[in-house]
């Protein structure tokens, strides 16, 4: 059976975006390749930390919600902890609960970036 888990992950901010994107491509890739489901994935760009990781105050913040079998999990995890443009990497399993709220502000969220291009539409 499937369940359905989230990663948060912080990558160095020395990257460049090309080396970010091919960081988090390698992440999706591995877990497509075990088989898994990429429901959303969200870049939330460079952020402050809460406290110095590595001597580094700032980093790239990636989000990929997936499901997937939790046998692949424990491989994934070692893939973060080897790969050096990661600073911190969490990954949880979500509950119904949870993942009605993800698609409850996913929705909400979809439906606020539309709005506003049906107002400037009406306005010509």
């Amino acid at each position: 059976m499937l369940n359905q888990y989230e990663t948060v992950f912080i990558m160095t901010p020395v990257l460049s975006d090309e080396q970010m994107k091919e960081a988090v491509a390698k992440f999706r890739d591995y877990l497509k390749g075990k088989g898994a489901e990429i429901v959303h994935e969200e870049n939330w760009g460079l952020r402050k930390l809460a406290y110095p990781i590595q001597k580094k105050s700032t980093g790239f913040y990636h989000l990929l919600e997936f499901k997937a079998e939790g046998s692949i999990l424990a491989d994934y995890e070692v893939t973060f902890k080897r790969d050096e443009r990661i600073l911190r990497f969490l990954t949880v399993k979500l509950d119904k609960h949870a993942i009605a709220y993800n698609e409850k502000k996913r929705a909400a969220r979809k439906a606020k970036e539309e709005a506003p291009a049906e107002k400037t539409e009406s306005a010509e």
